[in-house]
């Protein structure tokens, strides 16, 4: 049975009033007015929200879901412990993870493009470090598996002009990371031709650090590392040993709009085409702008029955 989830943003309980929604931020100028004060605020309504996400999702046969990475707004700036509400935080956070693995739903998370362990630049790697970090933390208060099962994904970061060596210097700072991210990070291929395909992932990470791959159909059309779709994914299955494999699936903005301005690489809202895992039981990630609202549609389109949510 293949597991569809969506990310981040439910269209359904963000669209009511009063929203359930975990964006809640400011602007840097708040922050320093407002800050660590207003920020534990913040982040105590996004975190009870999470818990509302995540029951609704159960409730509404949702088994898979990603986790928005700005639960605590400039939570690089402080620790997390030293918020005004952080005991009740853990306590909704403890809660919440309790729930989602009482009712198998599995969490995970996608951390953004700022993160780059590639990097030649020290203070890049080690803001990358301590972002990852936090994500660790929160999966950890959440008391989810220290397993690629509860995934902290990325891209790799930039190739430098020279993929090796930018490959190498992921895998050195990669031991830098503490347990709770090391145990829990895959990697993901790219949709640039001069960036990371399946094939560059598996040679320079996987083989040498051992952490498994997530494939990206729609990324792979723009960086297939001389592989069919078919043959890359299961070079990417291949990677998850004993755990299912988590896929990423969404279509191009710009054949949907029918607007050749949008670039090929932009999410579409909604997805239409089969998914073909060829015969593989996988978890998909569904990345369509209309989220959860994307998954019933494609469900509709396809009378999709091999999945149980």
């Amino acid at each position: 049975m293949n597991r569809m989830g969506y990310a981040c943003i439910n269209m359904k309980l963000s669209s009511q009033k009063p929203k359930i929604y975990t964006g809640r931020s400011m602007i840097k100028r708040t922050f320093k007015a407002k800050g660590i004060e207003y920020a534990s605020e913040l982040g105590l309504q996004n975190t009870k929200d999470l818990f509302e996400i995540i029951k609704w999702n159960n409730e509404n046969g949702f088994d898979f879901f990603r986790i928005t990475s700005n639960l605590f707004p400039w939570c690089s700036e402080y620790e997390l412990s030293d918020m005004p509400d952080y005991e009740e935080i853990c306590d909704v956070l403890s809660k919440a993870g309790s729930y989602a693995t009482t009712n198998d739903i599995r969490i995970t998370s996608h951390p953004g493009p700022f993160n780059v362990l590639t990097s030649p630049h020290p203070h890049v790697v080690d803001n990358c470090i301590n972002d990852l970090s936090i994500h660790g933390e929160v999966f950890d208060l959440m008391n989810l598996s220290r397993t690629p099962y509860n995934k902290i994904n990325i891209h790799i970061g930039g190739a430098y002009g020279d993929k090796v060596s930018s490959m190498e210097r992921f895998c050195t700072n990669f031991h830098r990371l503490p347990n709770s991210v090391k145990s829990r990070l895959t990697v993901e291929n790219d949709d640039k031709a001069s960036m990371y395909s399946v094939v560059d992932l598996y040679e320079g990470v996987y083989k040498v650090i051992g952490i498994p791959i997530v494939f990206d159909y729609h990324h792979h059309r723009f960086c297939t590392g001389g592989l069919t779709e078919e043959d890359a994914l299961e070079v990417a299955i291949s990677t998850w040993v004993d755990i299912v494999p988590v896929v990423h699936y969404s279509e191009s903005r710009n054949i949907e709009q029918e607007d050749n301005k949008i670039r090929p690489q932009a999410h579409s809202d909604y997805v239409y085409d089969y998914i073909d895992t060829y015969g593989n039981r996988v978890d998909i990630m569904v990345e369509a702008k209309a989220k959860e609202l994307a998954v019933l549609k494609y469900k509709e389109i396809h009378n999709d029955t091999r999945t149980n949510s």
